[in-house]
């Protein structure tokens, strides 16, 4: 899916214009079909205006202290990752090449669990899914629902035939 992203800034008089209006191309992963995300926007640090509405770089899909990231995702149905042919290796190194810092956080032991030092906002744009925490507890999750998750050790289940779509804003934090 493509995606329209219109930037603004501020022009040398400081007053505030678009700075880029262009399609953000999805990041997509041969190894886990159905999976692909979006980077919008994103920094490492606290932003500082006026700017010229040119995105700071960054080098890892999570958000240090101070930064944030700005994405939506497509998770596919779970019987892609429960097929016999799943190559969980290649998947895991293709995750690391195209979303840095991203494989690291999931547990092996525990496949799709994993934790960031984020608060996260979620929305869900299309399809359903499950949003499972420690213990079982899971969460049904449909159009117009959101989440906010507090650091919280997580998984994402989509058990249904359709893919969901997620509007995700990642902000660092501390961990106590």
């Amino acid at each position: 899916m493509q995606v329209r992203c219109v930037v603004t800034g501020h022009n040398e008089k400081g007053k505030a214009t678009v700075m880029s209006d262009t399609a953000v191309p999805p990041v997509t992963f041969n190894h886990v079909s159905g999976f692909e995300f979006h980077q919008f926007w994103g920094s490492d640090e606290t932003m500082t205006f006026p700017d010229k509405g040119i995105e700071p770089p960054y080098h890892t899909y999570y958000p240090p202290v101070n930064g944030f990231r700005f994405t939506f995702f497509t998770i596919g149905p779970n019987s892609v990752e429960t097929s016999d042919n799943f190559d969980v290796v290649a998947a895991l190194q293709e995750l690391e090449e195209k979303a840095p810092g991203m494989a690291e956080l999931l547990e092996p032991d525990d496949p799709g669990f994993h934790t960031s030092d984020t608060i996260d906002f979620d929305y869900v744009i299309s399809g359903e899914i499950w949003l499972e925490l420690d213990g079982g507890e899971q969460v049904h999750l449909k159009p117009g629902d959101v989440v906010v998750m507090n650091g919280t050790r997580h998984a994402w289940r989509n058990k249904s035939d359709e893919p969901c779509v997620l509007l995700g804003c990642l902000i660092g934090a501390k961990r106590a």
